[in-house]
């Protein structure tokens, strides 16, 4: 399915982007030394909940995972880099952290990650990686526009993963979002330009570069849901939620600045 948003629609969607970028921040500045994953995943659903938002994750079930995922919020860490389950496990300096959330507000869902290195360490290699999927994330918003296509955003994403040296999985991707989280067209992470779906004025996308350092195969944990580098390289995920206006893309879950 691909929806097409009326005006009405689109302003509820910058509702949910606003209120998904608002909550990430509050997390990342909580996101300590010592900071337990399920306390990030309990402060989550307390701000949703106080938003008289809906969660897309508790209740998720697709078939990929393993029964309803049960948490509102994803955690990755180091070596996860998708559909991280929050578990009893406390930060240490240096880990490369990915919060991941998606929430519906008024009917129509927002979805955006961030990954950033906790504490004071800054391990070279994963300040890199980091900055690659957030400038991958950067040129394919900018490949997006009314009568783009969806390779041409694929293709400006994947350029610059490949130019920064890393190897590109295409099992998991951007995706169209609206009434529910996960619509068509897929993303994909790299592609070629001009082919695809050609987006329309009202689609919503959420783009979501990720990478791992030196692999570009997945293994899923023992939870059934969290997934991992098969090498236990570090990883590395940047999304925003995208609306395609006559204009051009407006980011939906954009932090606020200041």
């Amino acid at each position: 399915m691909i929806e097409i948003l009326n005006p009405t629609l689109l302003a509820r969607a910058r509702d949910a982007g606003a209120l998904v970028a608002d909550i990430l921040q509050t997390l990342k500045s909580r996101s300590t030394i010592g900071t337990n994953l399920l306390d990030i995943d309990r402060w989550a659903k307390a701000m949703i909940v106080e938003a008289g938002a809906t969660s897309c994750y508790v209740d998720y079930a697709p078939s990929f995972g393993r029964g309803p995922f049960g948490h509102y919020i994803c955690t990755a860490v180091n070596d996860a880099v998708l559909h991280g389950r929050p578990h009893d496990y406390r930060l240490a300096d240096g880990d490369l952290l990915t919060l991941d959330l998606a929430v519906s507000q008024g009917g129509i869902a927002a979805d955006a990650a961030i990954s950033f290195l906790v504490g004071d360490a800054r391990p070279p290699e994963s300040v890199a990686m980091i900055s690659a999927t957030e400038r991958a994330l950067a040129a394919g918003i900018a490949a997006a526009g009314p009568g783009a296509r969806i390779g041409d955003i694929s293709h400006a994403i994947g350029t610059v993963l490949t130019e920064a040296g890393y190897p590109i999985n295409t099992e998991f991707g951007g995706h169209g979002i609206g009434s529910t989280m996960h619509q068509d067209p897929h993303v994909a992470n790299t592609g070629r330009p001009g082919r695809g779906y050609t987006l329309r004025p009202g689609l919503l996308l959420a783009l979501e570069p990720w990478v791992m350092a030196d692999t570009a195969q997945l293994v899923t944990d023992a939870d059934g849901w969290t997934l991992r580098s098969a090498t236990g390289c570090r990883t590395a995920h940047s999304e925003h939620t995208i609306a395609i206006t006559e204009d051009g893309a407006e980011i939906l879950t954009l932090p606020k600045q200041g």
